[in-house]
């Protein structure tokens, strides 16, 4: 309580409000709720109130992503600073030998499926003593492919715990699980939308070639305070990112290809307010409770209107207004009316503001994949006139063709055939970014 106080707890939020006494009477528990509803503090305060200092391994939460792991255990070490137990973070990506040592003395462990397994088959880790078990977004657990690993996980602990289970929605995956493995379980559901009334969405329809421009002037004049910028792909990512950096903003990038120790810098800086931009896949979509965002702009159309949800529940928190600006080209169309459509969703079309167009530099991972010797040329937003370089020789070794520049109409090598493909086996390849994808002619029906 006292650690409650000095935190400035007043009064419970609603879900924290209805599982917390189910919690403490012993009850298993479903909990269907958004991130930053307060899910941390609902079980975290009853499970500090059931575990004992040095008696072993009591409490296992299981979390999708290492972000989300670090930050819940981070709130279970605010939440007890004054009982002093030995909470561990377990996550890949990160070397494995001090989280053996340190789960010799641990009381509470918060851990992503795969390296939970990891200490398992190495048998550092000893599940039969916890007696309350959290699987945290949970249906995100399920979309990575961890099925599985918590079914295997789950069969290591005795069954006379307690369970509880949050997910944002309840496929039939998730109902078999619960079914299987929880004892007559309380439900508990509350909103799982972002209110209405604090929410601003809006699209943008520009074209292709005008798509990074437009963002440049959104963060430069029309965002006040913290964003994330969220992309499809990690090779997405690092090209805004260097992009943006070009045009002097500060911001970082957090995907999956990152170390972790990079991916829990930016998020940091973010919440440190040390940057204030942050260009995510969707692994910062789920889970992370990241106070003071503004402007959520989706800069590649999310695959499903799920998806889209979460995105957005990054802003619009805690009775704060925010904005979910998405800005559409000609290819998004189709999965845009969809995500409409599924969401039962109502977005307003902003008419498009007057803005400079900026150079866009192409070249921003290919360093990475051929080497700093290899010669860059940067594109630029405008279409260019004269000869095109590079032709089936000018480009880079495995390549072909030189680097397109944004704006040029000609379809990009993975949209059209390839003439004999890589040196290592011929055809084409997917389409990497958004500025590597078709677009369709600027005359006739866009849709």
């Amino acid at each position: 309580m006292k650690a409650v106080q000095r935190l400035g707890f007043t009064e419970p939020t609603p879900i924290q409000a209805r599982c917390i006494p189910l919690l403490k009477q012993g009850r298993d528990v479903v909990g269907q709720s958004l991130t930053g509803s307060g899910k941390t503090a609902a079980f975290g305060f009853p499970m500090l109130e059931k575990v004992v200092k040095g008696r072993g391994l009591q409490a296992l939460v299981l979390t999708p992503t290492r972000e989300l792991c670090v930050q819940v255990a981070d709130n279970l070490v605010s939440y007890s600073q004054f009982l002093r137990f030995n909470i561990v973070s377990v996550y890949g990506g990160v070397g494995i030998n001090p989280q053996i040592d340190a789960l010799r003395t641990a009381d509470i462990v918060v851990g992503t499926p795969g390296r939970i397994l990891d200490h398992l088959q190495r048998r550092t880790i000893n599940l039969q003593g916890v007696k309350f078990m959290v699987l945290d977004e949970a249906d995100r657990m399920f979309d990575m492919g961890f099925i599985d690993d918590v079914e295997r996980i789950l069969s290591q602990t005795a069954r006379s715990r307690q369970t509880m289970l949050f997910s944002a929605t309840m496929p039939e995956s998730i109902l078999d699980l619960v079914r299987k493995h929880l004892k007559d379980p309380e439900i508990v559901k509350e909103k799982i939308f972002v209110d209405q009334s604090l929410l601003r969405q809006v699209f943008y329809d520009v074209p292709t070639y005008d798509k990074f421009s437009l963002l440049v002037h959104l963060l430069k004049n029309k965002t006040p305070g913290l964003a994330i910028i969220f992309c499809g792909t990690k090779r997405e990512v690092d090209v805004i990112t260097r992009n943006l950096k070009l045009q002097g903003l500060k911001v970082m990038a957090v995907h999956g290809g990152l170390s972790q120790n990079r991916r829990l810098e930016a998020v940091e800086s973010l919440k440190k307010s040390e940057i204030p931009i942050l260009v995510a896949t969707d692994v910062a979509a789920r889970g992370l409770d990241i106070r003071g965002i503004s402007h959520i702009y989706n800069y590649d159309v999310p695959k499903s209107a799920e998806d889209y949800t979460h995105r957005i529940g990054r802003t619009a928190r805690a009775g704060e207004k925010g904005s979910a600006v998405t800005i559409l080209s000609e290819r998004d169309h189709d999965i845009f009316r969809r995500i409409l459509w599924e969401g039962n969703l109502k977005l307003h079309k902003e008419a498009l503001p007057n803005f400079e167009r900026v150079r866009f530099n192409t070249e921003a991972t290919r360093e990475r994949r051929f080497g700093r010797g290899m010669p860059r040329r940067e594109g630029s937003g405008f279409p260019r006139s004269g000869p095109r370089q590079g032709g089936r020789t000018g480009g880079p070794r495995f390549g072909g063709r030189a680097p397109r520049r944004d704006g040029d109409s000609r379809p990009p090598r993975g949209d059209r055939p390839q003439r004999g493909g890589s040196r290592f086996g011929g055809g084409s390849r997917e389409p990497r970014s958004e500025h590597e994808q078709y677009r369709p002619p600027r005359f006739g029906s866009a849709g």
